[in-house]
Formats: C-alpha cells, sequence, structure tokens
C-alpha cells in the first residue's frame, strides 16, 4: 500500500515537472500571454485586455526567457521590426517591466513633436481626423480627445489620440541611436514612453520580448472583477475576444 501510494505521489510530480517545462518551453520560445494594465494604448488596447505575443517575432535574447538570465549577449535569430510594430519590451530603466508600445522610429531615425504634428525625419505622418468620439481614460480621469488615423512610411495605419486641451505640441528632436528603438503609446497624452528619456528612452534591441499578435480575453476592470460572475454581461468585452492586432 505504502509502495503504491510513493508511486503515484513520485508520478503526480512527474506530470507536474513535465507540464511545467513544456509551460516554460512555449512561454519562452512562442506565446506569452500578457495583461494591460494602463490606459496608455487605447483605443487600440484596453485596460483589462490580455494579449498573446509571439516571442519568435524578432528572435530571442535573454529577455525571452522567465528572470532574464544572461545566457547571450545578442540575438539569436534575429529579425527587424516593422514601422508601427505593437512591441512588448522590457523597460530600459530597470530590464525587468514590460511595457508595450508601438514602434515609430528605427535606428538613425529622429522624431519630433511640432505644432502638435508628429515630424519622422523631418516629415508630417500624414493624418486623418477620426469623426467618432473616443472614450479614453487617463488615470481616474476621462479627457476629451480628438483621433486621428497616422500612416508610417510602410504604409502601416493605426489610430492615435490627442487631448483636445492641453496636448503636447512641441518636443526637442529625437535620434535614435545604432541598434535602438523610438516608442510612442497611442494615447499620446497619457503614455509614458520613449519621449521620456531618464524613464523610458530609448529602448535597445536586446530589450525587444515580441510582437502582440492577438487579444484572447477581454473584461473592464470598472465594471466588475472576472470572479464577478453577475456583472459579466456588463464587464466582459465579447466582442474583443479573439481579435487580431494588426
Amino acid at each position: 500500500m505504502k509502495k503504491k501510494l510513493l508511486y503515484s505521489i513520485v508520478e503526480n510530480i512527474k506530470t507536474v515537472f513535465y507540464a511545467l517545462i513544456i509551460a516554460v518551453v512555449i512561454r519562452s520560445l512562442f506565446f506569452q500571454p500578457f495583461y494591460i494594465p494602463s490606459s496608455s494604448m487605447e483605443p487600440t488596447l484596453l485596460i483589462g485586455d490580455r494579449i498573446f505575443v509571439s516571442k519568435y517575432t524578432y528572435g530571442y535574447s535573454r529577455h525571452s526567457f522567465p528572470f532574464s538570465p544572461p545566457l547571450f549577449k545578442k540575438r539569436l535569430f534575429e529579425k527587424n521590426p516593422s514601422y508601427g510594430d505593437l512591441v512588448v519590451f522590457k523597460t530600459p530603466a530597470d530590464n525587468r517591466t514590460d511595457y508595450i508600445k508601438r514602434l515609430i522610429g528605427m535606428p538613425g531615425d529622429t522624431i519630433q513633436f511640432l505644432n502638435g504634428n508628429l515630424l519622422l525625419n523631418n516629415n508630417p505622418i500624414p493624418k486623418i481626423k477620426v469623426k467618432k468620439e473616443f472614450k479614453i481614460r487617463c488615470g481616474s480621469s476621462s479627457p476629451e480627445v480628438k483621433g486621428f488615423i497616422e500612416t508610417l512610411p510602410n504604409g502601416k495605419k493605426y489610430i492615435a489620440v490627442y487631448k483636445k486641451k492641453g496636448t503636447m505640441q512641441n518636443t526637442d528632436i529625437y535620434k535614435v541611436p545604432s541598434n535602438y528603438f523610438f516608442f510612442l503609446g497611442d494615447n499620446r497624452d497619457c503614455s509614458k514612453d520613449s519621449r521620456y528619456l531618464s524613464s523610458v528612452g530609448y529602448v535597445s534591441n536586446e530589450n525587444l520580448v515580441g510582437k502582440a499578435k492577438l487579444i484572447f480575453f477581454s473584461n473592464d476592470t470598472i465594471s466588475g472583477s472576472i470572479f464577478t460572475f453577475w456583472n459579466w454581461d456588463k464587464s466582459l468585452r465579447i466582442e474583443r475576444f479573439f481579435k487580431l492586432l494588426k
């Protein structure tokens, strides 16, 4: 009886161990889930969205693995990201915190806001005002915003929103160093991104974690927790389930 019990315990431990190994491999090499905790990427990503990020799109660095072990210095199977990609990266400030932003500047590019317009290499990014009204969060407030469809040099289109009052009009010129990238949040006036050199700044190629591919679940945290099932009719955003991110 004791032998059978011991055998059962050992087999269960083996099963759990193998399951953990498989989970770590999938998470490190293929897809990793992430939760969106802030409004910096609204209206593209909302607080409460849960997304899958592909780890193989840009190749692998030490940050592809749990706890960022110093296994190697350069990226393996490196592939270049593209303008407009939704990228998860480790913030340069601590090489630990995960951020997701939109890639706006490549190595060697210059970026600047001038009279409220976004300039890339001295050329204004084309933008078309969207007639739709957007309800955007910024901390505990919901400022009035204007939405624009912006088009990057590779044809990538997305919606960015700017405050109707108090939006950032002018900045210094940002010159992206070699092997670094420049990121912005789509919620332009409520995003800590590469404009803030002391906290985020330019992001090293090594710090790229992966590309956001899919929203697999979404829950409005203001309307209720995922555990308050009696509020699911108000909190679950069914229309966002399994939404592809382009």
